[in-house]
């Protein structure tokens, strides 16, 4: 049985998340692991365009992941929340080294928009009717024009067959590290069914 490398990132602290909900709960989805024939690589990218723009690509190259999930934290959300899509423009909100992308943009002369090829709303039916504590929604709309965003399009530039955005809510909103981590796993597992 060959083994697949499926990269998980989340990100580090930036303004209002000292802890940064999404790195904690990869790192707890670490500990649990997936499934015996899948290599796990995790990865905490710091909230800065420009690390961002050189690491993702990078991940792709090195390791030739059968799937790759970025992890966001959103105050806005309530649920594991599957992205569908992400954005190329419109990128002026500062990161945490006070830059943004000289042109607004993520990858110059590509698409404005993106969708991923992972039917969302079947993996999100598919996790909800498992016997685990947080519940998933899929989104369609904006994915942030943030980090969130511009790490999703990078992806999703290089590869849109495999890969995913998932936000999840900030630690004790209601759910802890542990339940967010589950859920990721359950997710995960079912892209990886569907590739």
């Amino acid at each position: 049985m060959s083994q697949k490398t499926v990269i998980v990132t989340g990100f580090g602290p930036f303004e209002g998340h000292s802890v940064n909900a999404s790195w904690v709960s990869v790192q707890e989805l670490a500990r649990l692991g997936l499934t015996d024939d899948i290599d796990l690589i995790i990865s905490e990218i710091p909230v800065e365009y420009c690390t961002v723009k050189t690491i993702i690509p990078s991940l792709w190259k090195q390791h030739n992941p059968h799937l790759v999930v970025h992890v966001g934290v959103s105050t806005y959300v309530q649920e594991l929340t599957l992205e569908q899509q992400a954005h190329n423009d419109g990128y002026d909100k500062h990161d945490i080294s006070g830059s943004c992308p000289p042109t607004q943009c993520c990858v110059e002369g590509a698409d404005t928009c993106i969708k991923s090829e992972i039917d969302m709303q079947h993996v999100c039916n598919e996790v909800n009717n498992m016997p685990i504590e947080i519940k998933t929604v899929v989104s369609y709309a904006d994915t942030g024009r943030y980090l969130c965003d511009y790490a999703y399009y990078q992806s999703l530039h290089i590869d849109k067959r495999k890969a995913a955005f998932i936000h999840v809510p900030p630690l004790g909103c209601p759910y802890t590290a542990g339940e967010i981590a589950e859920g990721l796993r359950a997710v995960i597992l079912s892209i990886s069914n569907q590739l």
